[in-house]
This record gives C-alpha cells, structure tokens and sequence, in this order.
C-alpha cells in the first residue's frame, strides 16, 4: 500500500516543509545515489537557518511594522539623566549602567537609523547656473566617508591653466578605496565652497578639517588613469624618515614615517621624486609618500657638499669586542686585518654608492638542496661573542660548526692539523693573504692568524650551519649571494652606572672582575660606533642579559633559519 503524503497547513514556513521533505525521502531502486544527495542537503544545518532568516524577512515583509518611537536614544539618555538627579534604588542603579553603556548605546543607534530610514546619503541638489565654461563638460559629485583618516589625496595648482587638479592619489586611502577621484581630476568644490580662487594650503587645510562625510565637486580627467597594479618592488629601509621633520615633502600628512630595517612595499615609482609605499606587517593598508632613492641620494650628497651631512664611511678608531685588561675582560682573538685593494672577491654593500637610502630585497626560504646560510656575529665591547658562539656549537656539532682558521704558529702536542688550525708556513700565509683568501687576517704575539674562504666553503659542504664571529669591516667580503649571511649584532645589556649593579660581575654575564664607569661608558659608545657605521648591514640585534638567555635567543635564532624565510637582497637570489 502506497503511503500517503503528508498534508502542510497554510501557515507552514519554507524550513518545515523542506524537513517534511526529508523525513519522506525513500531511497529508489535506481536513483540512490540521488537520494542521498537530496536528502544531505535538505538537512543541512546552514540551509535550515537560511530558510528560517527568510521566513522572518517575508513575515516582516507582511506585517509591515512600524517604530514606536524614531529616537530612542534620546529617550535613554533622558531617562538617564532623570535616574541621576536623586537617589537611587539599586535597580535604578542597574538600569542607569544598562543605559549608559557603549554596547546599547550602539543598539539604540542602529534602531534609530532603521526607523528613520537614513540609510543612503543625501546628496546636495545641483545648482540651478552652473558656470558656463561648465555647460559642455560632465560634473562628477562624488561624497567620500572618512573617519580621522587623510583624505589619502594631494592637490597641486595647474601653472598654466590655474585649476586646481588632484596630483596624486595614496593607494589605500579613502579616495583610492572609493575608485571615484583620480589624478588629473578637477577640484571645483569642497562641502559647496568653492575652490576655484583658493591656495592649495587653503584646499588643503578645508579638506583635512572635514570629518565623516565630504562631498567633491570635481570635473573628471579627459582620460582617468587605470588603477595601478599591486607592486611587487620591495625595499629595505637604511635610514630613518619623519615627514613631519622633511620642509620638501609635498604633504607631511601624507607622508609614511619608517625606522632603518622596516621593509617597504613600494606600490608606486610613477614619481621620479616621491614614491608610494607602505610597511610590510603594518595594519594600515594606505600608501604614503616616500623620498625616492635618486632624490634621497641627490639630498644627502647636497649636505654633504655643504657640510651638514657627515660621511658615514669616515674612518673611526675601532671599538670592538677586543676586550679590555682594566675591566677584566676577557681578550677575545680579534686581530687588526690589513687593508686590501682591488679584490675580486669583494661582496656587496648597499652603502657603496656613499649614500644609505634603500635596498631591493625579496623573501629567501632555504631549499633543502641548498647550502645553509652563513651566520656571522659582530659584537660590541663586552659582548664575548667568541664565548657564546662555542658554547652554541659545542651543544650541536652534528648541526653547526665554526671555520678552522689558519696559522702561522707551530703546532703544540695535542693539536691536530684541520681541527683546532691549519698550519702552514709563513711564505705560504703571506701569499694566500695577498691573493684575498682570508676574510680577515693579523698578527698575534709574531705569529699570523686568519680565517680563509675555504675553511667555510668546507663547513658547509658537509650541510652544517657555519657560525664566525669577525670584525665589522669582514662583512663586506661575507656579503655575497653564495653565503647569503645573517648577520647579528650582539651587544651587552650596559647600565646606566656601576653603582645600579653587582661591583663584580661584568655586562654580558660572568665574573671577570671589577668593571668601572668608564668602562660601561666606552662599551656604550662601542655599541653605537658599530650601529652607526654597519647597523645597515645586521638582520638581528641580540642583547646580551647573560651567557645562559644569549645562548637560548641564539639557538633560536639558528633553528628559524632553517625553517622560516626571511628577508635578503634582491641579486642573492637572482637567477
């Protein structure tokens, strides 16, 4: 006997009767497959609630509802304010917190909006006497809604016609996310005042004081720009900008303040002067102005010629972790390199033009056939980076190795050739140094040490991690695209005077004696010599609390290497 189907009321919603569906759903012989299928998504949870939110909007639909009142929130606030006025009870208390709070003030607001109706813009009328020189061209009223945001917009006066025109539009800002303004439009109007006998300061000044809604009455280009595409230029900052500091900037509001090391998306180079850009990792999504690299080049080789502007290169007794008999530190092997000329070997150097502005960079991840970066450490007074490199070593030397330097010194009892040193003979050191084999090499108590190409080619052929710690000046040699070097700055942890620590224990961690404050003085200064000179050059500063945590945040450091990318010059990568 063949089942009857279920009789639906009149006043059954969409959800149920897709439910009764379902339940007399039968599988068919042939169609089984269709069957499951109909029936999976007939019970879809998602699909139940879609047809219930739409049985609401048709029952809303049908009993048309209209508010009780059209300002509630004027309502509570006056009930507010008379619960103030006296004692209270506490359930007057309870009822004054419930209307005084920000989430049904936000409630209240919404209702209001919805029982008025105010939900799409009013636009002012078009004026009845448009100009004349107006009856052939096409007027655009665009209206804008802005929050304490820049109108992401500059302005700039024709020379030759006097209209005001837009000059540049930030990407990201709320004239580019509105795809209404474009460059080379026409300002005739700003909230109906005219613009057209104003300054471009005064415009200026008009649009950054409008809040909320600004309405534009602009006269479209003859031919609007395409939307430019996402940039994929990325640059490392190497110097630090403040806008609001720069007198040449065409709009210090526009402008992107970046500190040395921030990544930069530049989005724009259409501006052979100003170029568009945002931080890489930076929340807010507008474009700002940036000094191009020739201007920023032109600007400090201007200041240098006049004397403002300091060489960077210029040369500065070194002050490095070479350690300090007075303050007990220990004398770490850091040996005076002799100048080299003309070497073919010579790395890359984004100050080489003399000027640090910007370096084209792109995100490195380590291949599993590839060699694993070099890892060089540079360290100021007291940081004892020699110490902390073999102490990190020393815990995984299956992972990470130091480069065998070479020596002139004959070789003690104990010592093995290729371990602890290559030993070679004086004529043959002098000529590998002559023909640049060594990223660094000296004299130490008659005998010469140094520290050879090679010897890190060798540890990284057997796929360790090769960590060196060498003077600041060895990076130039060290950076090139088959090391990729990370390199890290480590520097003690330095108070601000003896008294405020332990009168015998040393910054960076250890009892190596009394150290004095002028010994913390000259470690401070070491800290900001390096900075000043190769800051441009680290990828990580690492402060030294004490042995035990720089080992750990080392460590670390090392690990990520191998597993996460990071960001490195654009030629290191280049095929």
């Amino acid at each position: 006997m063949k089942e009857a189907m279920p009789v639906l009321t009149a006043g059954a919603g969409l959800h149920e009767t897709l439910a009764l569906l379902t339940s007399q759903l039968r599988p068919d012989a042939n169609h089984k497959e269709d069957m499951v299928f109909l029936k999976d998504v007939f019970s879809e949870r998602s699909l139940g609630y879609l047809m219930k939110i739409h049985e609401k909007l048709r029952q809303y639909e049908r009993q048309s509802p209209t508010p009780v009142l059209h300002s509630v929130a004027s309502l509570a606030e006056d009930v507010a304010e008379d619960l103030q006025g006296g004692p209270m009870s506490n359930e007057e208390k309870e009822l004054l917190h419930l209307l005084t709070s920000p989430h049904l003030k936000a409630v209240l607001s919404v209702h209001d909006t919805v029982a008025q109706k105010n939900f799409d813009p009013v636009l002012p009328p078009l004026p009845d006497d448009f100009e004349d020189e107006l009856e052939e061209e096409s007027v655009k009223i665009v209206r804008l809604v802005k929050n304490k945001e820049p109108l992401g917009a500059t302005i700039r006066r024709d020379e030759a016609t006097g209209v005001v025109m837009v000059a540049r539009i930030m990407r990201g800002g709320a004239a580019d996310r509105s795809g209404l303004v474009h460059v080379g439009d026409e300002l005739r109007e700003v909230n109906g005042v005219s613009v057209i006998h104003k300054r471009p300061d005064e415009i200026s000044q008009l649009l950054s004081q409008s809040q909320g809604s600004i309405t534009l009455k602009i006269i479209p280009a003859i031919k609007e720009e395409d939307r430019l595409k996402e940039s994929k230029v990325y640059m490392r900052a190497l110097f630090d900008y403040i806008p609001l500091e720069d007198k040449a900037t065409p709009c210090q509001e526009a402008g992107l303040p970046f500190k040395r090391g921030d990544i930069l998306q530049v989005v724009t180079q259409d501006d052979p002067t100003w170029w568009q850009a945002k931080r890489v990792g930076d929340s807010n999504l507008r474009a700002g102005l940036v000094p191009s690299k020739q201007f920023q080049e032109r600007r400090l080789a201007y200041r240098m010629k006049m004397g403002t502007l300091p060489n960077p290169k210029s040369p500065k007794k070194p002050v490095y972790d070479q350690g300090c008999d007075k303050a007990g530190l220990r004398r770490s092997f850091r040996l005076s390199r002799k100048d080299r000329q003309g070497s073919s070997g010579e790395g890359s150097d984004p100050g080489d033009s003399d000027y640090l502005t910007y370096e084209e960079v792109t995100r490195y991840l380590q291949r599993p056939n590839e060699r694993p970066r070099l890892v060089v450490l540079i360290g100021s007074l007291g940081a004892r980076i020699n110490e902390l490199k073999q102490r990190v070593i020393a815990e995984n030397p299956h992972r990470y190795a130091v480069a065998v330097p070479h020596t002139t010194r004959p070789k003690k009892p104990h010592e093995k050739e290729g371990v602890e040193y290559h030993f070679v003979t004086k004529q043959q050191f002098d000529a590998d140094a002559l023909n640049n084999k060594f990223i660094e090499h000296g004299e130490y108590k008659e005998n010469q040490y140094g520290t050879s190409i090679e010897a890190i080619r060798s540890v990284q052929a057997k796929n360790k991690m090769c960590v060196v710690d060498v003077q600041p000046e060895a990076l130039r040699r060290l950076r090139t695209a088959e090391f990729k070097p990370y390199v890290i700055f480590v520097k003690p942890r330095v108070p601000e005077s003896r008294r405020r620590r332990s009168a015998t224990t040393s910054p960076g961690g250890g009892d190596h004696g009394r150290v004095t404050d002028e010994d913390l003085q000259e470690m401070r200064q070491s800290a900001i010599q390096i900075d000043q000179q190769y800051g441009h050059l680290v990828d990580r500063v690492l402060i030294k609390e004490d042995s035990a945590s720089a080992c750990a945040e080392l460590r670390g450091i090392l690990e990520r290497l191998e597993r996460e990318s990071f960001w490195v010059p654009l030629n290191w990568v280049r095929t």
